[in-house]
């Protein structure tokens, strides 16, 4: 087994810790790494480097205080490419929650990077992997793994699942949205804008799930039977898979940002000290109708249109 190579910056003077971390860094070939030993959280050290030499790094946390920090730092292999928010919670469903605790959009905004999607939000990116390691390192529990699904099984899946539980509870959340807005509207106005936002969502989602039902579904259904089957692949009416999943997840990022406005407008679903059951109701509906749209469009967007695109161009 190889020795960890280990820098112990403890016994160095302050001014020369960073200097010699980089000299350390920069003499590593692609896939190598070392570990810097120290007696407090080196975070800003992660920030020099990422300004200074960019994305080519790896930092993990092997011990994190409070009396010492261990650090593992390595250096990308050329060409590696970064995972995006999307990728790691398809990897791990689990990771999602910390994204939503860190307010990271790991559906529409599932194709940004970590350290872009941070950058624009401000999040401190060191903490944020601090907490997405210790998901990782926590056993696994016996979750469903979306992406080893046939896709035409994960279609059924969505509809089944998804589009079932849309269908179903919206009329229920119009009718409490819209008696807490005539009933509460004086005083809280938020709630005429929250009621009138919600129905945009039910107008934008029963003609998104119509098409995905009637067009984009069966066509993704006929790929795998062709693929199946050993057959030729015939034509569609939109050309290439691209345009009309383009389309779908344009409609994704329109409904994802109406209910990121309604989370703002109600203070992460936390209702006011007045609320009667009703408004609180609402709350409860809407926040649980967007953990359920956050699940939906993740496999949408980061599962099922990338391998419907990639066995499309496997059979033209």
């Amino acid at each position: 087994m190889k020795t960890l190579d280990i820098l112990d910056v403890t016994i160095l003077e302050p001014k020369l810790k960073h200097p010699t971390i980089f000299k350390k860094f920069d003499t590593l070939a692609a896939g190598e790494f070392f570990v810097i030993h120290n007696d407090h959280d080196p975070k800003p050290l992660y920030y020099q480097l990422l300004a200074e030499r960019g994305n080519i790094f790896n930092w993990e946390y092997l011990e994190a205080g409070p009396e010492w920090w261990n650090v593992r730092i390595g250096k990308l292999e050329a060409g590696a490419i970064e995972p995006t928010i999307g990728d790691l919670v398809t990897k791990d469903f689990r990771k999602a929650q910390v994204f939503k605790k860190f307010g990271l959009d790991f559906c529409c905004g599932g194709k940004k990077t970590l350290g872009k999607a941070c950058a624009e939000k401000g999040i401190d990116i060191v903490q944020l992997e601090k907490e997405l390691n210790e998901v990782e390192n926590t056993a696994k529990s016996s979750s469903q793994d979306y992406a080893s699904w046939d896709l035409d099984f994960l279609v059924d899946y969505i509809v089944n699942t998804h589009h079932k539980y849309v269908v179903r509870s919206m009329p229920a959340i119009v009718e409490y949205t819209q008696k807490v807005a005539r009933v509460h509207g004086m005083n809280h106005p938020e709630a005429v804008v929250i009621a009138n936002e919600f129905l945009k969502v039910q107008s934008d989602l029963d003609s998104h799930m119509a098409k995905e039902e009637n067009i984009l579904f069966p066509y993704i259904k006929q790929l795998v039977e062709t693929q199946k089957s050993k057959s030729t692949l015939g034509g569609s009416a939109f050309g290439s898979i691209q345009s009309p999943i383009n389309m779908m997840e344009m409609e994704h990022e329109l409904v994802g940002g109406i209910m990121a406005h309604i989370r703002e407008l109600t203070n992460n679903f936390t209702p006011p000290a007045d609320a009667c059951t009703t408004y609180r109701l609402s709350y409860a509906s809407l926040n649980e109708f967007e953990e359920d749209l956050h699940q939906h469009i993740h496999l949408e967007n980061n599962i099922l249109f990338p391998k419907a695109i990639k066995l499309e161009q496997e059979l033209r």
